[in-house]
């Protein structure tokens, strides 16, 4: 029987409903990355209070019970009954999607917020929500469940101050888990303070027995940003690049120091979203500094006349800068939609960096000269990496059909159905060898510790017979010659011991793909495997175990009496068949994908365990010491 097709059959989502009902449309996803994006949405309102100049401080905190509460000392949502609702304006911006200040120009000239689905959106994947408002000298409290008003708007108090204070608990039978991380909210909020200087954001979590309480504060912004990613590296200048300019509606800010370092750190924000993509406010900067330095070294002898100008990549080796521009109706595109569109803002960028750093580099010869020297540098180990990649090519390394001899590849010629096992030592890689699926898996032992390409530039780096190695086999090239479309394999997988040099020659391995193949890791082809830390015999019963809390839930089971526990130091322990049956056998095996959430919190961690400054490395090892739960000595 055909079913009729007419209105009936034509489902309207009312309001939040439609929310609920579809949570990624509106928050990108129901992992932790939707999970945090609520407490973004209502700080975003803060935030927006603070940039009309209303809100000086914002109060965060994780509660004992899970729940966050978000409290600032801005205007307060008005509560008086709204005109095309009926209901009052606090309710409206609680339930209507896009009610708020944000929307038809008349409230705030800019906003933050990537989604811009507003605070109707929080309380609609919360299992409560309670708003109080301070506001006309009352303190007025509304309470929600699952969006829905389950109290009318009351007075519960007098104020002599004005604010929202924010509390609510996710839903979790929308979210995946509803734990807050709180790396992941103390890194958005200190970038959220670097960002909106002067704006006082005090961060608490109240989980623990004794809470951990941050407060960021930074007058400096821009300024104290670049301090703060350059602390683990070393500057070669101490004046910071500071530029702060408004054009028409628009707010073009930013700050640049160059280091000793060899890889560009540039981050790019617009309305305080993180521009991972980039797009055209960073397109003029880039163009901006490239054409500025040019001109300043042959305007003063620098460069001859007859000398070819120094590239975009020579001037930006080194470089951390920060670029933030705010404007009014932020256009976001690409893939994950972090990539600014507005056209006008490449020109706007471009002609405010010529301006400025042009007057910089004439009031400040002397760090101009190390600027230009740093990118003189720069363009001669370019041309020696270049000649060192076509020596490579002639002797057939890079480019060429013959793999690496230690390289056992897999049959299998369509990339999407191949991997790569990266296995440490030889006698892995022999076990690694006989254990595989010849089909589908390919098997590349590494002969102890990488370089550590965070101290070295490129023409040192292709000198490294197991960098080499890795480049053949990969196929895709390096650096700027990088072609994800060339990858040979979909699954390249790091297989070390569990053991602290397996540990690091992973992080080796890490650093070299963020810094000079980060495509892999963004597509999502880079992979840990996780060999198992203990083999449990009993009455001839083999168990293989991932963890300390795996090994405590299979004792109880199976009871203490009579058991035979092998703890693996390295996979050189496990014959063929074991390594097969726990760590490459696709059927039982467990792979981590490595992914970048957040460049910058990545390159943070990998300048400072792999850089020259022992200091942030060693602060950094004391705080997370408790974290370490097997440490062989």
């Amino acid at each position: 029987m055909k079913q009729e097709y007419g209105a009936s059959q034509i489902q309207v989502l009312e309001g939040l409903e439609a929310v609920r009902k579809r949570p990624g449309m509106y928050i990108g996803s129901t992992g932790p990355r939707g999970l945090h994006h609520l407490v973004y949405e209502v700080v975003d309102n803060s935030i927006d209070e603070a940039l009309q100049g209303y809100c000086s401080e914002i109060y965060i905190s994780i509660n004992e019970d899970g729940s966050i509460l978000v409290k600032d000392n801005g205007r307060g949502i008005p509560v008086e009954v709204h005109p095309q609702t009926g209901k009052s304006t606090l309710e409206t911006v609680l339930t209507v999607l896009h009610a708020g200040g944000k929307f038809g120009g008349g409230g705030y000239k800019v906003s933050g917020g990537l989604h811009g689905v507003g605070v109707s959106v929080v309380n609609a994947l919360s299992k409560w929500l309670v708003a109080e408002v301070s506001r006309n000298g009352k303190i007025y409290r509304q309470t929600y469940e699952k969006g829905i008003p389950v109290t009318e708007l009351e007075i519960v108090g007098e104020s002599t101050h004005t604010g929202t204070v924010t509390k609510f608990m996710p839903d979790e039978t929308i979210f995946e888990e509803t734990e807050f991380k709180y790396e992941t909210l103390e890194h958005r909020l200190r970038e959220l303070a670097f960002l909106n200087k002067g704006i006082k954001i005090v961060f608490e979590d109240k989980r623990e027995e004794s809470p951990k309480i941050k407060e960021f504060h930074y007058t400096g912004g821009l300024v104290e940003y670049v301090k703060y990613l350059n602390k683990s590296r070393t500057g070669i200048h101490d004046d910071i690049v500071y530029i702060d300019k408004k054009v028409k509606d628009c707010v073009v800010e930013l700050a640049m120091q160059y280091t000793d370092g060899y890889t560009e750190n540039i981050y790019s924000f617009a309305n305080n979203i993180n521009t991972h993509e980039g797009g055209s406010h960073l397109a003029g900067f880039r163009t901006a500094i490239t054409k500025t330095i040019n001109e300043y070294a042959k305007r003063n002898k620098l460069l001859k006349e007859s000398d070819p100008n120094l590239i975009g990549e020579d001037i930006r080796e080194g470089l951390t800068a920060v670029v933030s521009v705010k404007l009014p109706e932020p256009q976001f595109e690409g893939q994950t939609k972090t990539k600014l569109g507005n056209t006008e803002m490449r020109g706007m960028v471009d002609s405010v960096t010529v301006e400025e750093l042009g007057s910089f580099l004439e009031e400040n010869p002397t760090t101009a000269r190390i600027i230009v020297d740093k990118g003189l540098r720069a363009q001669r180990a370019r041309e020696a990496a270049k000649r060192a990649r076509e020596l490579t090519r002639r002797k057939s390394v890079l480019e060429s059909t013959s793999l690496p001899g230690k390289l056992a590849d897999c049959a299998e010629k369509d990339p999407a159905k191949s991997e790569i096992f990266l296995v440490e030592g030889d006698s892995a890689g022999g076990s690694a060898k006989q254990g595989r699926d010849r089909h589908s898996q390919a098997i590349l032992p590494l002969r102890g510790k990488i370089l550590n390409v965070e101290k070295s530039r490129l023409d040192k780096i292709l000198s490294s017979d197991e960098i080499k190695n890795m480049i053949t086999a990969y196929g895709c090239g390096v650096g700027n010659d990088f072609d994800i479309e060339k990858a040979r394999y979909h699954k390249i997988v790091i297989m070390t011991d569990a053991d602290v040099d397996g540990a690091h020659i992973r992080t080796l391995l890490l650093t070299f793909f963020f810094r000079y193949m980060r495509p892999l890791i963004e597509n999502g082809y880079v992979y840990v495997a996780q060999p198992p830390l203990y083999k449990v015999k009993k009455q001839k019963k083999e168990h293989y175990v991932y963890s300390d809390k795996q090994l405590e839930d299979l004792l109880e089971q199976i009871g203490r009496q009579g058991v035979e526990l092998q703890r693996y130091k390295g996979l050189g322990e496990m014959n063929a068949e074991q390594l097969w049956d726990t760590t490459m056998n696709p059927e039982t095996r467990t792979l981590l994908q490595v992914s970048i959430d957040d460049a910058a919190m990545a390159d943070e961690v990998f300048s400072m365990l792999m850089g020259d400054k022992v200091g942030p490395r060693k602060e950094f090892i004391e705080t997370n010491a408790k974290y370490v739960k097997n440490l062989d000595i």
